[in-house]
């Protein structure tokens, strides 16, 4: 039996888009974009990155009722640590937050950039109050990490994006059966990354997030 495709969009788009834009923003900031978002007990919480005058980022934070009207916090969530193991790694910003719900408590993975390249960090929170810098999980040239909510095969799992001007872009996955979170550990428990998807969109367009 054949089904007729539905002429319904999976995707609605709201009608009052955008939902958050640097007007918003209580500090001064030239963009929002790329967020992450949530649900805490009965708010939701939003991620955000926002360019400063600079054009340097740092993460915002905004939480809602409704998923639709958003206010944001009067300071920034993540801005680049000036001290400690994750200053010299973040001096030049921090971006791209990817959130995933695991195991009691909230993983987000970021970029961050320095004169080492781009690299990718993890940090832990269980209340979006407090926030605990974990590790650097990659090495320089990973542009952005996925760790998926749920264990696949009993193993955790993650997406990772190469950032090289030398290879093309795509997204490669790794497994581990361990979630290595000791504060500034550098997560060795992953196995090599096998590539899992390449050429299947425009080179510009390969990314993913939650």
């Amino acid at each position: 039996m054949i089904m007729a495709e539905s002429k319904e969009p999976i995707i609605r788009r709201y009608e009052k888009n955008p939902i958050l834009t640097k007007h918003d923003v209580p500090y001064p900031v030239e963009t929002v974009h790329n967020a992450g978002v949530v649900k805490l007990g009965g708010k939701y919480v939003m991620l955000f990155r926002s360019h400063l005058r600079n054009g340097r980022s740092i993460i915002g934070l905004a939480q809602s009722r409704d998923g639709l009207h958003f206010t944001v916090r009067p300071e920034p969530f993540i801005t680049p640590a000036k001290a400690g193991p994750f200053a010299e790694y973040e001096a030049f910003g921090v971006e791209d937050p990817r959130i995933c719900p695991m195991e009691g408590r909230y993983l987000i993975t970021y970029s961050v950039y320095s004169r080492h390249g781009v690299r990718v960090a993890l940090a832990g929170t269980t209340d979006f109050e407090r926030l605990d810098r974990i590790a650097l999980i990659t090495q320089a040239d990973y542009r952005n990490v996925v760790i998926f909510p749920e264990k696949i095969g009993g193993r955790y799992a993650r997406l990772d994006r190469p950032h090289s001007e030398i290879s093309p872009w795509s997204i490669w996955i790794s497994y581990s059966d361990e979630m290595r979170c000791s504060p500034c550990s550098q997560a060795r428990a992953w196995e090599p990354a096998e590539l899992a998807q390449i050429d299947a969109w425009k080179l510009r367009n390969v990314s993913f997030g939650l």
